[in-house]
């Protein structure tokens, strides 16, 4: 199984978002979710738990996580491991 640092967890959730962006159908379901607008999206970017909501909104989805893994040769289990990582993914077992 792969492993992912920080640079990698971030780069993912990046490349993420721009294959969403190139999609308007899942740019919209994105959007409508979030409920930021697309002239917000790159402000949104620096915000602390915006790149793990990213991650979180392809691991929700099952076929668009599968989709966009097929399409870039990308582990999916990387999603999970990456989102831990991020600030605002992080899941504490309580």
């Amino acid at each position: 199984m792969q492993k992912i640092d920080l640079d990698g967890a971030h780069d993912l959730a990046i490349s993420s978002l721009v294959f969403l962006s190139q999609d308007g159908e899942l740019l919209s379901r994105f959007l409508a979710l979030t409920g930021i607008t697309s002239d917000q999206i790159r402000i949104a970017a620096q915000e602390p738990g915006f790149l793990a909501g990213v991650l979180q909104f392809y691991l929700a989805h099952e076929p668009t996580l599968l989709r966009y893994c097929t399409e870039t040769g990308t582990d999916p289990a990387l999603f999970q491991q990456a989102l831990n990582l991020l600030p605002g993914g992080r899941q504490e077992a309580y």
